[in-house]
């Protein structure tokens, strides 16, 4: 035991769980929920090897049952294993509403990122375009010569008559007035939501002391806290 390798990252433990208990842990694909108390069933069955601490061990578990694949898993119908494989129960209602939220909450954060970057990338990609334009010419000030003995002055060219210049649009100045109370909020209300760096039009699902939940265009459902919120 003492020669074996430590394992210095989640990813490297939880590759070990799956080998050591291919039952109950896997490496790819949708996870099974775990037993409740799993952690403590681990270190017991563990506490001979010296490759990992239960530091180590209980990040690797957060980051497991946090992945998108063990969320999909959290689902009705699916039975908790435990380090054998064997059923222990059912899925709690409250268990698999938490696991959605998450997921959610999850998959609006890397849209919110994707968009960042489009814009970004779009951004940069103007400013290139802007750095490839010729320069505009300077104006010629050279003073017209006067005209030599026996010749005719040459009448001015007549500059073109420029259209008149129209006013830019208008831009929307309106300010958006933040949430401070959620008594003011009603079930169905349309509003406005900081997810990132970007702001999304949202609708009122439901309305609870810690925050709302509320539904982005797309779909989604999620919950906010009262300062990210704007009418």
């Amino acid at each position: 035991m003492e020669n074996q390798p430590k394992l210095n990252s989640s990813k490297e433990i939880i590759a070990f769980l799956a080998e050591r208990f291919p039952k109950c842990f896997i490496a790819e694909g949708e996870a099974r929920p775990l037993k409740v108390g799993i952690f403590q069933d681990l270190v017991e069955d563990l506490k001979d090897e010296t490759q990992l601490s239960k530091t180590q061990l209980r990040s690797a578990l957060r980051l497991y049952t946090s992945s998108w694949r063990y969320l999909y898993g959290v689902k009705e119908g699916a039975k908790r294993v435990d380090l054998n494989g064997n059923d222990c129960g059912e899925l709690e209602a409250e268990h698999i509403e938490h696991a959605r939220t998450q997921l959610a909450e999850a998959k609006a954060r890397v849209q919110a990122q994707r968009a960042e970057q489009r814009a970004k990338k779009r951004e940069a990609e103007g400013d290139k375009e802007t750095s490839k334009r010729p320069a505009a010419k300077k104006p010629n000030n050279t003073r017209r010569q006067p005209p030599k003995e026996g010749e005719k002055r040459q009448p001015r060219p007549q500059k073109a008559t420029q259209a008149p210049r129209k006013a830019p649009p208008r831009q929307n100045t309106e300010k958006l007035i933040p949430v401070k109370d959620t008594s003011v909020l009603t079930v169905g209300q349309s509003l406005k939501v900081n997810v990132g760096s970007s702001v999304m039009d949202a609708t009122v699902l439901e309305i609870a002391k810690e925050g709302v939940r509320v539904q982005l265009p797309n779909g989604l459902a999620m919950n906010v806290r009262t300062e990210h919120l704007k009418f």
